[in-house]
């Protein structure tokens, strides 16, 4: 059984035989997208883990894409009576559409176990343990029978539009150079299956030796790295033209 965002209003708190459970099915996985308290959030989605595996894209609460302005959120590229559907409930409905996705996409929507998504956000639940991530939507019960914990909740980021999902990578940017300037650091990937496009890795001070460590999550599974562009910038001219390289750039792959 795949729960699309449950019901929060009249269920939340409610017996197991009122609301969805893990006890309804051998396997339960569940996608919460409009998790924040309706009152006074209008959240319309279940927040406790009530599946054998729960997904919190995004948190669970608020999806990207969703704080379009009304204008454009009802004159939407799937037609207006979707995009007036979107306005009305459209993080409730982003769940059906990340499930939609997730049937494109098996490689997509690596849900990563974390306590929390502020801990997941910092890069703490990365990279996937020995035995993998589950993917969230059509494709989780490749997991079934794997989790042995009362409740197992799992994040993950997708993109404001279709097509949703995104691949995490761990970019680590050692500089090179004779003086700190200030500026910032891009990274895009490129590889066997596709390229990205930049990322910033750092903003700020930028001092030859250190090294800075971001998060991203990418529009695209680009296989096997053959090659990463590095670009920084000072964002005015310096008449001391200052230099900086990359002594080393570090890819790991969220899998």
């Amino acid at each position: 059984l795949s729960g699309l965002d449950p019901a929060q209003p009249y269920f939340q708190g409610t017996p197991i035989e009122v609301r969805l459970d893990k006890s309804d099915a051998d396997f339960v996985d569940v996608i919460h997208t409009d998790s924040a308290p309706t009152i006074p959030n209008l959240g319309f989605g279940i927040t406790p883990a009530i599946g054998h595996i729960d997904f919190y894209p995004n948190g669970g609460e608020q999806m990207p894409g969703c704080g379009k302005n009304p204008i454009s959120q009802i004159v939407d590229l799937d037609g207006i009576w979707e995009g007036t559907r979107d306005f009305v409930a459209c993080n409730h409905l982003r769940s059906y559409k990340y499930y939609s996705d997730s049937i494109v996409y098996p490689d997509g929507f690596l849900g990563y176990t974390c306590a929390s998504y502020d801990l997941f956000q910092s890069g703490n639940c990365f990279p996937c343990p020995e035995g993998g991530c589950p993917n969230m939507g059509h494709y989780a019960d490749k997991f079934k029978d794997k989790f042995k914990n009362d409740f197992v909740k799992l994040y993950l980021n997708t993109g404001e539009a279709r097509d949703f999902p995104l691949w995490r990578y761990k970019i680590t940017v050692t500089l090179s150079g004779k003086s700190k300037v200030r500026g910032y650091v891009n990274v895009a990937l490129y590889g066997s299956d596709g390229n990205t496009k930049q990322y910033q890795v750092t903003t700020g001070t930028l001092k030859p030796d250190n090294t800075y460590t971001a998060y991203i999550d990418a529009e695209v599974n680009v296989g096997e790295v053959t090659k990463v562009k590095f670009l920084w910038n000072n964002n005015w001219i310096n008449p001391t033209f200052p230099k900086l390289g990359a002594a080393t750039i570090t890819v790991k792959v969220g899998e």
